[in-house]
């Protein structure tokens, strides 16, 4: 599945088209001389880059703005002080991380190729690990493969470009003497993630709204929340399990989706959280209608509305750009193909298996910055992310959902071409089983779809 902004230069003449060809293959054979590959970011998609560039043997500075391994997997209790993230100049908290979260995924499909997720305490073939297992798990895998010694903890990247034929990265430390430092890099892999900047639903009367707003992003813990009305916007997974979470302690949860087929209903298992219609307007007596009728006086709206791409430190003059979520152009969500392979992205794609997906795009970057694997050219690269954009929009697909893979099997059309690029098998088909089967019954309800999981197994 390959996603990209439309772009790159429109070719008019064959002897130009030739010239650029030779010119790719140019850059990709001097790529192959690389030896000093700059990674930002520590969470999961920045510690397999880095063991894949390690095992490649290039020079590798990882850097981390926090103090620890983990990005989003670390949980941090402080919120931001702008609880909807519109302040451009707040103090940004980077971990969505609440207290009470478990993995929607079972242990299996977050496993490294080679790195099984082992849980000592619960012995079950399927299981759904808590936020510190998961960390734990990383923390193992940065050990196990020797990777803290590459990390810059502390350490803010503030600047990324390129000149003259290196890129110029710019970072500062968060100590209290405070350093500011400019290193050259033959390439930059940036896996900085994308669960920081929150993305809030336009709905009407909103702005005038009287009660309390927050997005999911700073939501951690439910005691906040007792006895009172909360309106959840959104009923992905986020939506779902900060619902479930606060319904513990809340008066009523009203959660609702924007998809015309949900199904308006008390949730089984509740006797407080609705699943309701879109909003059609919020009052500024303070209650919220819903397009299916109901009309609730509510004292809170938290927007589990999602994220938007940031990347403030990149400077490509317009080369790589996000319009509406779309990062682009990037060939297979990983290379620029004006910028490749000396410019990357691990991590980028949504709603798929994203510890296997960052592990074998890691594979495929650190096989071509080596040489073993060789990119095609500009033109095929800038034609296949054309391609996919002309399909999105004869599908109907928003631009917004360019790296969403809305399917199990986009998932694994596209772990399975990466898997090819880099001599690997193709997804397991036990794998394929447990990750349709979960996808099927969390379709069916939310409400008790890890055990409905484990009960139905084998299947």
């Amino acid at each position: 599945m390959a996603a990209a902004c439309s772009g790159g230069d429109e070719i008019q003449t064959a002897s130009v088209t030739t010239y650029l060809d030779e010119l790719q293959d140019c850059t990709i054979h001097m790529a192959s001389q690389l030896h000093k590959v700059a990674v930002i970011g520590a969470g999961v998609s920045g510690l397999v880059t880095a063991r894949e560039l390690q095992r490649e043997g290039q020079q590798i500075v990882v850097y981390e703005k926090s103090n620890q391994i983990g990005g989003v997997w670390v949980y941090d209790p402080e919120v931001e002080t702008d609880r909807l993230g519109l302040d451009a100049n707040r103090r940004i908290i980077h971990s969505s991380m609440y207290d009470s979260l478990r993995t929607n995924l079972t242990k299996q499909l977050m496993e490294f190729t080679d790195y099984s997720f082992t849980i000592e305490k619960n012995g079950k073939y399927l299981y759904f690990p808590d936020r510190k297992e998961v960390l734990k798990f990383l923390n193992d895998f940065g050990r196990d493969f020797g990777l803290d010694h590459l990390i810059r903890f502390n350490t803010e990247v503030v600047s990324v470009e390129q000149k003259n034929g290196k890129w110029v990265l710019e970072s500062k430390t968060s100590d209290v003497d405070q350093i500011n430092q400019k290193e050259l890099f033959d390439a930059v892999v940036i896996c900085n993630g994308h669960h920081t900047q929150p993305k809030l639903a336009d709905t009407p009367g909103i702005k005038k709204w009287p009660g309390k707003q927050i997005h999911s992003h700073n939501y951690r813990v439910s005691d906040p929340y007792k006895d009172q009305v909360v309106v959840v916007i959104g009923n992905g997974p986020s939506g779902y399990g900060i619902a479930f979470d606060i319904a513990k302690v809340a008066k009523e949860v009203h959660v609702s989706s924007r998809f015309p087929q949900v199904e308006v209903r008390k949730l089984e298992t509740y006797d407080n959280v609705w699943q309701h219609s879109k909003i059609e307007y919020c009052h500024e007596n303070g209650a919220v209608a819903f397009e299916d009728g109901a009309l609730v006086p509510a004292d809170i709206i938290i927007h589990c509305t999602g994220y938007k791409y940031d990347f403030p430190f990149l400077k490509t003059n317009g080369i790589v750009t996000v319009d509406d979520n779309r990062v682009g152009p990037l060939y297979k969500h990983v290379f620029p193909p004006r910028l490749a392979p000396a410019l990357s992205f691990v991590g980028i794609p949504k709603q798929t298996l994203n510890f296997r997906v960052a592990e074998l795009q890691a594979k495929w970057v650190a096989q071509v910055l080596s040489g073993k694997v060789t990119l095609p050219s500009r033109q095929k690269m800038v034609a296949d992310v054309e391609e996919h954009y002309r399909l999105m929009e004869e599908t109907g697909v928003p631009k917004h959902h360019t790296h969403t893979f809305l399917s199990c099997n986009d998932t694994f059309i596209y772990l399975d071409w990466l898997a090819a690029q880099v001599g690997l098998p193709p997804t397991d088909e036990q794998l394929k089983r447990i990750f349709d089967k979960l996808v099927e019954l969390a379709t069916i309800s939310r409400v008790g779809f890890r055990e409905r999981l484990v009960e139905s197994w084998p299947f």
